[in-house]
This record gives structure tokens, sequence and C-alpha cells, in this order.
């Protein structure tokens, strides 16, 4: 496949026109990509040049080694866990399952190796890497859901794969996040219950998306147990992150308090994993937090404790705080300058590290 037959599939896979593949190019990186060039692309009457495929490798959450190199393309749209492209995947997909089946699958001691590798890898990599790989995973421990221990792996792999759509569109990732949660409840695992629903509010309000659904199930978790957890913390702080975009500041602000105070209970040592939340992880949830809620300098406190202790290795968090340094600005009236910082600390980040979160932290620093 070219790489032009491949721009198409991707964009056509998100539903977008010509022009709006050119709009969130131009949006991001400051260009004036124009539809007549995108159609140009994708008709080989020319290439994208390095700029352009990283450029691509952001927008569309494909790795850029896949645009750059045709036996990677080939690898990409043949993969089991490959993204619904080309038709050859859901064959693909319903083979590995049935032969899962057959096999007997993963043990649940083999499956939470599995699921602590994701919660690293989620760390670093794109939101189409792991969408990719998590999608085949679903299609095997489907097969094996007659062990109530696997409804619990199935509602982590749901969590996770939710998190690779952006949480503003109010379909996919909401209902992926709700499917996670009857897996949970399923499983009758009352840690996995709250662990899931956590994760989701934390993940919407975090992103300023489906805020009703993310305090749902804020309240779903809080209401199964008020036990110190990750899971709890999470959902606390999503719900503190909703009610700072509602501009019900007297709630976030107590909401907060809360999550440090489960903190001081649950918190986690370990540093680089989605199933973690660390000394620094908790002060990224707040250093945005408290910028919603024109906390200068509680914010910047969070900001600095958070950048003491954010592991190097971890650069999209450091954007992360750019971010809501950029946000600051904003708010504080300078729109021009918050929206320029932002973009400058977009822009030191490579595309491929860019995720979907970030996207929608700077479209509200533009907003």
């Amino acid at each position: 496949m070219g790489i032009g037959e491949l721009i198409r599939e991707l964009r056509s896979a998100r539903d977008w026109s010509q022009g709006r593949l050119a709009s969130e190019i131009n949006n991001q990186f400051g260009t004036t990509l124009s539809r007549e060039y995108v159609s140009g692309w994708e008709c080989s009457k020319h290439e994208p040049g390095g700029f352009y495929l990283r450029a691509l490798s952001a927008v569309l959450d494909v790795p850029l080694a896949v645009l750059e190199n045709e036996l990677e393309r080939r690898t990409f749209l043949t993969d089991v866990a490959g993204a619904a492209i080309a038709p050859v995947v859901a064959s693909d997909l319903l083979s590995m399952g049935f032969a899962a089946r057959l096999r007997g699958g993963p043990s649940v001691d083999e499956w939470d190796g599995k699921l602590a590798t994701y919660g690293t890898d989620y760390m670093s990599l794109g939101a189409a890497d792991i969408q990719r790989r998590v999608s085949g995973e679903l299609v095997v421990v489907q097969q094996q859901l007659d062990e109530p221990g696997l409804w619990s792996v199935a509602s982590r792999l749901m969590t996770l794969y939710a998190k690779t759509f952006p949480g503003s569109d109010g379909s996919k990732a909401v209902h992926w996040y709700r499917m996670a949660t009857k897996a949970a409840d399923q499983s009758g695992d009352e840690s996995a219950r709250v662990w899931v629903r956590g994760r989701a509010a934390i993940a919407l309000g975090y992103e300023g998306a489906s805020l009703p659904v993310a305090d749902v199930i804020a309240d779903q978790a809080m209401a199964i147990s008020e036990r110190p957890s990750l899971g709890l913390l999470n959902a606390v702080y999503g719900k503190a992150h909703a009610a700072a975009i509602r501009g019900d500041h007297a709630t976030a602000f107590e909401l907060d308090a809360r999550a440090r105070r489960i903190f001081d209970k649950a918190g986690s040592y370990e540093q680089t994993s989605d199933y973690a939340v660390p000394y620094w992880r908790l002060n990224v949830f707040r250093s945005l937090l408290l910028a919603r809620l024109g906390d200068e300098k509680g914010a910047v406190e969070a900001q600095e404790q958070a950048s003491r202790e954010l592991p190097p290795t971890l650069p999209r968090f450091a954007t992360h705080l750019e971010l809501h340094r950029g946000l600051m600005l904003a708010r504080s009236g300078d729109r021009a300058g918050g929206a320029a910082y932002a973009q400058r600390a977009m822009d030191a980040l490579p595309p491929e590290k860019h995720s979907l979160t970030l996207r929608m932290l700077m479209d509200e620093v533009r907003s």
C-alpha cells in the first residue's frame, strides 16, 4: 500500500473529509495546508515530506514508522490488533479469538502480566499503538469469559481501550467506559469495580469531556466503597475537575482536600504505570485542577513538585505541565500569550508522542 492510500484509509476511518484533515494539521502545527494538497497526497501526485509525516502521525494517531516505511505499512494493516481500516482485519481478529478459545487462552496470571505491561507502555506510547494491541487482546479475553476472574481482566482492558478515543466525541470513549463498568460488575471484584470507574472519571474530567458521565461514574465508585484506594482517588479527582470546569470552585477545593487525604493512605510508589498514582502524578492532577480554579500559587507549587519527581523518560507529562502554565496565562487575561506558550510546548514534543488528551488541553487553552 502506498502512503497516499494509507492516508486516505486512516482519514476515512475517522470520518474526516480532506478539508478536516488539513484543518487538524493547521490547527496543531500552525500551517496553511489546503484540502487540495491533501488530495494530492492521496492521489499520489506528491508525497508528504518529513515535517508533514510527523504531523500526520500526530493527528491520525499512527506511528511515524508506519508512514515512513512501506514494510511497516504492510505490517500495520495485517496486524491482528490493527485499527479497522481494512477488511482483512476483521477476519484475522475472529480467527485469533477462536484459536484462543480452542487453546484455552492465557491464564489469569499471564493476563495480569500483560496488563502490567500495558500499564507501563501507556505512559509513553501513542494512542494508536495501544489501540491496535488492546483490540486484539479484547477479542482473545472475550473467549474466556466463562471464568469469572477474567471479567476483571476484560474490564481493565476495556478501560485502557476507551482511553484511546477522544472523550470529547461523547460516543466511543463513553461507550467503552460504560462497558468496562458492566464487565467489572460481572467480575464481583470490588477493587476492579472502583478502579474502572475511577479511571474513567479522571480521564473524562481531566480532558474536560462528557462531564455528566464523569460525575455519574465517579459517584458510583464512591458509593461502592469508601475504602482508600487508587480507584477512589481517581474518582474524586475526576469529580473535582468536572466541578472546576462548571465553575463550582467550593466543591472542587473540597474534593481536592478529600483526594489528598485518600492519597496519604493509598498513594503508590511505582513511577511509570497507568495503574499507579505516585506523588508526581498526583501533582499533575492538581496542577491542572488549580489552574482551572485560578489558584495560581497552588498550581505553581503543584507544578514544581511534579517536576522534581517526574521521570525523565516521560516527556509527555512534562508537556502536560507546560500546557497547564499556558492555561494559567490565558485565564489571567493574556490569551494570545497563553496559547503561544502552550503551542511552543506542543511543538517541542515529537508529534508521535502527542496524545489525545494533550490536544484537548491545547484546545482548552485556545478557547
